[in-house]
């Protein structure tokens, strides 16, 4: 049975503008227009009006979309679509006591999204196994490109990362987003896994074989939690050529965590007990020496959260890590995506390009 976090914390009188602000960049850099976040966040009065409000704006641009799919007008519906995930999707950042409402939203957003692709590209293949599910893009043109995986955080999912999918796909690489154990559309019916390279594994293993995709290039890009995940793959399972971690953790202290961050995981992990002992699990100190391919680790200066220990000890411990440090990057550094987006998707791929097929690095 899951324990029900303390949520007392969501009625504090000067939560609502902070977490209105403290999400702008996210939000932002997800692809949800700034203006009309401006417009959703400024009609709350309290930040538990949050997930419906989000939903509200959500259905309102999937609305739109199936009135221009009814009228032929496919490229309009399937960007609507989009955008329709996009809210959805963000709709759930908040630990809300109503976790079917939460999980019934992760759903919608899902299928928003499959529906956009189905109009914008037709090509993308839904592939799903044990605790995950994803979809599979190719790039444009003939050949087998290498793969990366994209890897989402705590609260996040395969509907949020539109940027990096984007900027990964233009450079020549077949990209696969995923929800893993406790994220997006799984987040209702399992916990997080601090062991994730076992869910790479079966994803890779899922993806061998189809057209178009080498599985003997195989990248990871990780953000937020996504990049401990990717840090703990890279040096566990042998197919990863190359890294990038974007604002991920180090390090996580349990008692010095915010409350938001606490309420998160006890309500996704089942329990408070299950939660700090996954917390006592993050923590990269003896991975970090086993990471022997290459390792990008993106972090932004004005990226602070209590209890969490960025990722800068990685990137000095790590036998092959190369540091790029953004100073007015905050978490995720959605503020920041022109100083290090297009950076990360060329570093990607380049050492992507230049592995060796067949060739192992461990």
């Amino acid at each position: 049975m899951t324990d029900s976090p303390d949520l007392s914390f969501l009625d504090h009188p000067d939560l609502l503008p902070a977490f209105v602000e403290e999400n702008r960049p996210r939000a932002t850099g997800a692809g949800l227009d700034p203006h009309e976040y401006t417009r959703v966040t400024a009609a709350l009065r309290s930040v538990r009006e949050w997930p419906e409000a989000f939903r509200a704006a959500g259905r309102r641009h999937r609305d739109t979309a199936d009135r221009a799919a009814a009228e032929g007008r496919t490229v309009t519906a399937g960007e609507a679509y989009r955008t329709a995930a996009r809210w959805l999707h963000c709709a759930g950042l908040l630990p809300h006591p109503d976790r079917a409402a939460a999980a019934r939203t992760a759903t919608e957003a899902d299928a928003a999204m499959h529906a956009a692709l189905a109009l914008l590209d037709p090509a993308a293949e839904r592939v799903g196994g044990e605790c995950f599910v994803g979809r599979l893009r190719r790039p444009a043109g003939p050949g087998r490109a290498p793969l990366v995986i994209v890897v989402p955080g705590m609260d996040s999912g395969k509907e949020e990362f539109h940027a990096v999918a984007e900027a990964l796909l233009v450079r020549g690489a077949a990209v696969f987003a995923l929800d893993g154990p406790g994220q997006g559309v799984l987040a209702a019916t399992s916990a997080p896994e601090p062991d994730y390279h076992r869910v790479v594994g079966r994803v890779i293993d899922a993806v061998a074989g189809r057209e178009g995709v080498d599985v003997d290039r195989v990248g990871l890009v990780g953000l937020s939690l996504g990049g401990y995940y990717a840090a703990v793959t890279a040096a566990r399972e042998p197919r990863i050529r190359a890294t990038a971690v974007v604002s991920g953790p180090y390090r996580l202290d349990w008692d010095t965590l915010v409350p938001f961050v606490t309420a998160t995981l006890t309500q996704r992990c089942g329990s408070a007990e299950a939660a700090r002992a996954f917390v006592r699990r993050v923590d990269l100190t003896g991975a970090a020496p086993e990471i022997t391919g290459p390792l990008l680790v993106v972090e932004g200066g004005e990226d602070r959260i209590p209890g969490v220990t960025n990722a800068e000890p990685l990137a000095r411990l790590a036998p092959r890590a190369e540091l790029l440090r953004v100073p007015h990057g905050n978490h995720l550094l959605g503020n920041a995506l022109a100083d290090w987006l297009p950076a990360t998707a060329d570093w990607l791929t380049a050492r992507l390009a230049g592995a060796t097929t067949g060739a192992t690095t461990r």
